[in-house]
């Protein structure tokens, strides 16, 4: 099993920034991927970033720019730094690992909520 536990979410101006972390804990050895997804009221979760194995970045369009997602193998922790945040980037924001076994099995965090005033 994998636990994950994020925060770091709060109220922010737009233009201003937030770090996210996501502590990992039990059986991390065997995880694939790491990412971030968001769901904002009335839509559906959406992924924002994700982080793989071997280190390599990829990022929703609406993010590319403003948001770097990265890992402390150390402290077994990914963050999300959300930078020059928009109203629009206000949702919750879900820590979720990836095991990519037949079927692939998935974690997820409780979710940390971000709100953007403007």
């Amino acid at each position: 099993q994998v636990q994950l536990v994020e925060s770091g979410g709060g109220l922010v101006q737009a233009g201003g920034s937030l770090r996210l972390s996501c502590a990992v804990s039990g059986s991390i050895f065997s995880i694939n991927a790491m990412d971030w997804y968001r769901q904002a009221p009335g839509k559906q979760r959406e992924l924002v970033a994700i982080i793989t194995r071997g280190g390599s970045t990829n990022y929703a369009d609406s993010v590319k720019g403003r948001f770097t997602i990265s890992r402390d193998n150390a402290k077994n922790t990914v963050y999300l730094q959300m930078n020059s945040l928009k109203p629009e980037d206000t949702a919750v924001y879900y820590c979720h690992a990836a095991r990519f076994t037949v079927p692939q099995q998935d974690y997820w965090g409780q979710g940390t909520q971000v709100t953007v005033s403007s």
